[in-house]
């Protein structure tokens, strides 16, 4: 797909968090430590999963996959807006400005389908323990994780070519710290009703179909842990769903309020807020809340540490 179109328009300017300059030095550290915490957090994640066997299922599968999409997502955005917090002008080129849009949109989808899978592998773990091993064998999983990227890609894909098929031939200041779909309507001279439209269907059949298999899965999960006896049934099964509920929480609930338009005037401020929350606290967030209560994790962090001390 060209990364161009009919506009006159061949960059464009990040407007950014805040235009107070005593704010701007302090924010700047503030996500640098963000996105410092965010990739070590993500990396040393991964490679404790790579390095340690007893990690190799299905749950940890999926969630070695949600860690590499958290650092991608963290690497698309942050040291942009980074360099927009001590730049002057915060200058995007359009092809660049694309090429974040298709990558922010690629990753977020995919996120949207892996925590979707990750219902489903907890509710088969929980509700039919027995055959989980054989429903949820390395194949399906594999094949569940290529059909989330591929997804994913689709949808980005989408989301871009309605966007490069647009005019830009006006105003060139976004007024958003990234390249992201609704801040770039705003500034096109062309029409975007069939471009908006497209976009709202698939954002929300994305979110009605992911959400419900969710939902539907914490239901049956729910009604499974109310027959568990035992306190350590059911300290076992909310330590690793528990975690699960927190990230489709966080994900889900800013991704809500990100596109939940208030009033003209405010709805772009607190989209700016709330977009903050996916794309720099969830990725931050995520290795510590499959970690900090995670008894598998915490001894696989031992044992790595024994091996590398030794």
């Amino acid at each position: 797909m060209a990364m161009e179109n009919e506009s006159s328009v061949t960059e464009f300017i990040l407007v950014g968090f805040t235009d107070q300059s005593q704010l701007q030095l302090p924010l700047f550290f503030l996500f640098l430590l963000n996105h410092v915490v965010t990739v070590v957090g993500n990396l040393s994640f991964i490679n404790l999963i790579c390095l340690n066997s007893h990690l190799h299922t299905p749950m940890y599968f999926f969630t070695f996959n949600l860690s590499f999409i958290d650092l991608c997502q963290s690497l698309v955005i942050t040291p942009k807006m980074l360099m927009n917090f001590v730049s002057e002008r915060n200058i995007i080129s359009f092809t660049e400005c694309m090429t974040q849009l298709i990558f922010f949109c690629f990753f977020a989808h995919s996120e949207c389908y892996v925590l979707t899978a990750m219902a489903y592998d907890r509710y088969v773990a929980i509700c039919q323990p027995l055959v989980h091993t054989v429903t949820m064998s390395p194949q399906v999983c594999s094949l569940l994780m290529f059909g989330s990227y591929v997804m994913g890609f689709a949808g980005a894909m989408v989301h871009t070519g309605d966007m490069v098929r647009l005019s830009f031939c006006d105003s060139n200041i976004i007024n958003h710290y990234m390249c992201d779909i609704f801040p770039l309507y705003q500034l096109s001279c062309s029409s975007t009703y069939a471009s908006e439209l497209v976009d709202s269907i698939i954002v929300i059949t994305v979110v009605i179909i992911s959400s419900s298999i969710i939902f539907i899965s914490y239901v049956l999960i729910l009604s499974s842990v109310l027959h568990i006896s035992s306190a350590l049934g059911w300290s076992k099964t909310f330590s690793t769903w528990g975690s699960h509920i927190v990230t489709v929480d966080v994900f889900y609930g800013s991704g809500l309020f990100t596109h939940l338009k208030t009033s003209p005037s405010g709805s772009m401020g607190q989209g700016k807020f709330f977009s903050v929350f996916y794309t720099n606290i969830v990725p931050m967030l995520n290795p510590f809340i499959y970690s900090l209560r995670n008894k598998d994790v915490k001894c696989a962090l031992k044992k790595t540490l024994k091996r590398i001390a030794n």
